[in-house]
């Protein structure tokens, strides 16, 4: 026994070595975790998709932090049990479920116009609902289907309730974006893919046009005192990609994913930075990944393609087509 314990000694320590360096990078992967330590006591968070995945999580740790949070999703009887659920792990009895359903446009002004009665100011707004690769749907309102879900609800709500965010103190916007942005065009001469479909193309677009509302919407905000940013979460474990997962696709990637894939609750730490932190309250316009601002692709920074898309997204949501950010007394007159 002796003599093969040195024997041993350094294929083990190899090993171990090598486990160490593997995690240390999955580690290094999964991104940096929130600083800020600030409280959310006293403020109003709404988040979209908030019943699963990055949406939960955000809204678990900003529960845990003494938000009032209001989950925003479709799936009431999934948003009532993740309710349930943080409200037993974080003690914070202020978290509530609102139903808003994004591929309708009538439930989307629904859910503003309560928020609009309800609410005497909203802090943060995470337009973070999505979906993925989905097959070729249109939504209620005839438009494709991501680009709808991920972007135009997004937009319309946000413009919706922008009164109750210049009534925070500070308010904060956070659209939830990709790194498929990259690899978006802006297809203004088919832009719900009627010609031709496909869905990475599609998925592409949505997210590389949250980026541009981001930008447009910062400019159109400035001296209101609400910020507007995107946050690039990286990919994530989550159910966003449901469409397009085989069951051959899930054994021969998932030794690759589990060392790539981040957990949700890793992936919500930059939109949960840009929720509470001091020291961004003033960051504006610009593009987050692991609580650091960095460039866009250069198309996500096309300032003329931003304020096309802005007016394009007006027409398309049923908005005035003179309505600015700082406007939204003509909407409620017309609707």
């Amino acid at each position: 026994m002796a003599d093969i314990l040195p024997r041993l000694w350094f294929p083990l320590s190899a090993a171990a070595a090598t486990t160490g360096i593997i995690l240390l990078i999955r580690d290094y992967v999964h991104g940096e975790r929130c600083p800020s330590k600030a409280t959310m006591e006293g403020k109003t968070v709404i988040i979209t998709g908030a019943n699963s995945g990055i949406g939960k999580e955000t809204a678990k740790e900003l529960s845990k932090r003494g938000g009032r949070v209001i989950m925003a999703c479709r799936n009431m009887d999934k948003c009532k049990e993740a309710l349930d659920e943080l409200v037993q792990e974080t003690g914070n009895k202020n978290v509530h479920c609102q139903h808003v359903d994004l591929a309708s446009f009538e439930s989307v002004r629904k859910f503003a116009n309560r928020i609009n009665k309800s609410e005497s100011k909203v802090d943060v707004l995470i337009n973070n609902a999505g979906v993925m690769r989905c097959p070729h749907w249109k939504t209620a309102d005839g438009n494709e289907w991501q680009f709808q879900v991920n972007y135009l609800s997004h937009f319309l709500l946000t413009n919706l309730i922008l009164d109750k965010l210049k009534a925070a103190e500070q308010g904060r916007i956070i659209n939830t974006s990709s790194i498929a942005h990259g690899h978006g065009k802006i297809k203004f001469d088919d832009i719900n893919s009627k010609d031709k479909y496909d869905d990475v193309e599609a998925y592409s677009q949505s997210k590389l046009a949250l980026v541009l509302f981001s930008l447009e919407l910062s400019n159109r905000l400035e001296g209101t005192g609400v910020t507007a940013n995107t946050v690039y979460p990286g990919v994530t474990k989550t159910n966003i990609g449901q469409h397009k997962l085989s069951k051959v696709d899930s054994v021969v990637t998932k030794p690759f994913m589990w060392f790539t894939l981040r957990e949700p609750a890793r992936a919500a730490q930059t939109g949960i930075y840009l929720s509470v932190a001091p020291e961004v309250a003033d960051k504006t316009g610009k593009y987050w990944k692991d609580t650091v601002a960095i460039r866009p692709a250069p198309q996500g920074n096309n300032e003329e393609v931003a304020k096309k898309l802005w007016d394009l997204s007006l027409k398309m949501t049923g908005l005035p087509e003179d309505m600015t950010s700082n406007d939204q007394s003509k909407e409620e007159k017309t609707s």
